[in-house]
């Protein structure tokens, strides 16, 4: 991780995928050993259009990539919603 990025208190929640994202794994080549290699080497998290959404910017096999995660403060996860690449 890049260490000049301020990580929020919930970047090291739990990470909880949704089934859209399992469906967009398969189709886009990449699993959960990627997922979170892109996420531990992320460049920078910007805020979504949509409230409470966030698009982290990352890298992987030399492309970029946008992974849309959403954090749970009642259950202290944060939800990965899809991954694609730019």
């Amino acid at each position: 991780m890049i260490k000049s990025v301020h990580w929020p208190d919930w970047w090291d929640w739990e990470l909880r995928f949704t089934k859209h994202l399992l469906q967009r794994m398969v189709q886009r080549g990449f699993g959960e050993v990627e997922l979170r290699a892109m996420l531990h080497d992320a460049r920078d998290l910007i805020p979504d259009r949509e409230a409470g959404r966030w698009v982290v910017l990352a890298r992987w096999e030399g492309k970029d990539w946008k992974v849309i995660i959403e954090p749970d403060a009642d259950g202290k996860v944060v939800w990965v919603l899809t991954a694609f690449e730019v």
